[in-house]
């Protein structure tokens, strides 16, 4: 047996128990700081802007309720990983800001709360009150999850005095109209491109897959399915306008988004809400009568061009005690009048249909567009995964805009990748490999 005769040895002896003696401490006190927390108090956990601008709400709330609320603001791109750690420290919030992609992570976790007797029981909050395409990215399983608390989608940001000029008075309503304006734009030099569609992101070619009736995954989201005929025509229609150079190829050709559409380097991009603030703060004061909004186009003047079910919910956690308190937190952030608050504060449309009877939309024609477009979204597969797959459609739609590889390469391979990823879902599924 080895005698620690040796001061070096003590001193790394010792350092070790004042070490394990320290970790002690700090655990003892978080047991006795998360026991002895304010029963009066919940704690919320809010992202990005949302977090610094939903305090001001609080007081109305906690002065009818005598409830307190607990703000904690996260960063965007802080917030997964601390949610996940907290998760995983049993630490995690009463009531919670997820965005819609999260919330499949969040149930396959079995971290948060069923609120279908929730809902049952409440006076505020029933399906009625929200675009349906909305609230379903809430549901797994036939199993209401969270509450959608603002939306977001995309529709297209367009000039209309340039497309005016060249023979649409009127947004295109289909895929051809939108191709054919498109060049006559370029041919006639009106703008240098038609439209921005950058290859480093994955919106696009997903919304044009989506509005052809592409699953995105098959068998039960076990296996990618971009190889399909549905996505495969859509994304050939994707990649014309890089075949035609109808659209700059990659961000690096456009420094600016908003001199560029001034300039008329392009005369059209898809995007979101938050740019109608931009482009107002962004473009001259004489520029706003040059551009508008409108929905997306569609494969056939037939049906509408859908979008994208984008957003924010609001979740409980199934560890929080305090699930009551959250409740009436939650129906309190769902009411009309609270959501146009919101909107006023932040700018993120509201979730509740009846908030969009506030003047600030009822004369707004941007925002108008933003609802007609709400009316008609989809949702992307409601699986765990998304979001790494999300990253493998933009890596392979890069790959195909810059032509290093063919469009069925550059799918077959993207479906191959998603099968790995998705190999420990059929584990757990019990499907077996093809």
């Amino acid at each position: 047996m080895k005698i620690y005769s040796n001061k070096y040895d003590l001193n790394f002896l010792y350092f070790l128990y004042y070490c394990l003696f320290f970790i002690l401490v700090l655990l003892f006190l978080f047991k006795y700081c998360s026991k002895t927390r304010d029963p009066n108090t919940i704690d919320f956990w809010s992202m990005g802007a949302e977090g610094e601008h939903i305090q001001k709400l609080m007081p109305e709330f906690e002065k009818c309720t005598g409830i307190k609320v607990k703000v904690q603001s996260i960063p965007w791109t802080a917030a997964h990983e601390k949610l996940l750690t907290a998760y995983a420290g049993n630490s995690t919030p009463d009531i919670c800001q997820l965005g819609n992609t999260w919330v499949p992570e969040f149930v396959a976790l079995n971290a948060i709360e069923k609120l279908n007797n929730w809902v049952d029981s409440s006076n505020v909050i029933n399906r009625g009150n929200y675009f349906s395409g909305i609230w379903e990215t809430n549901i797994i399983d036939s199993v209401l999850y969270g509450i959608p608390w603002y939306v977001d989608t995309r529709v297209m940001f367009y000039r209309r005095d340039l497309l005016s000029q060249v023979g649409y008075d009127k947004f295109p309503i289909t895929w051809e109209e939108l191709l054919d304006a498109s060049q006559k734009l370029v041919r006639s030099k009106k703008a240098t491109y038609g439209i921005l569609l950058p290859v480093n992101e994955w919106a696009g070619p997903v919304i044009l897959g989506l509005q052809n009736g592409s699953s995105l995954l098959k068998d039960n989201n076990c296996y990618g399915n971009f190889s399909g005929m549905e996505f495969r025509e859509a994304f050939d229609f994707f990649l014309t306008f890089y075949r035609e150079k109808l659209c700059p190829l990659g961000m690096t050709q456009v420094t600016n988004i908003y001199q560029g559409f001034e300039e008329g380097y392009f005369a059209m991009l898809i995007t979101g809400p938050w740019n109608i603030g931009e482009f107002f703060h962004r473009l001259p004061q004489d520029f706003h009568e040059k551009w508008a909004t409108a929905p997306l186009p569609s494969p056939s003047a037939e049906k509408p061009g859908s979008s994208l079910a984008g957003g924010s919910s609001l979740v409980i956690f199934k560890k929080s005690n305090k699930k009551e308190a959250a409740w009436k937190l939650l129906e309190y952030l769902s009411e009309p009048k609270t959501q146009s608050k919101f909107y006023k504060l932040t700018g993120d449309l509201p979730a509740r249909v009846e908030a969009w009877e506030d003047s600030a939309f009822v004369n707004n024609p941007y925002t108008k567009t933003f609802h007609l477009q709400l009316q008609h979204v989809k949702t992307t597969p409601k699986i765990p995964e998304w979001e790494q797959i999300a990253l493998k459609v933009q890596q392979y739609v890069e790959s195909a805009g810059y032509e290093e590889l063919s469009a069925d390469d550059a799918l077959k391979a993207l479906d191959s990748d998603i099968n790995v990823i998705l190999e420990k879902r059929r584990w757990l599924l019990g499907i077996a490999d093809k």
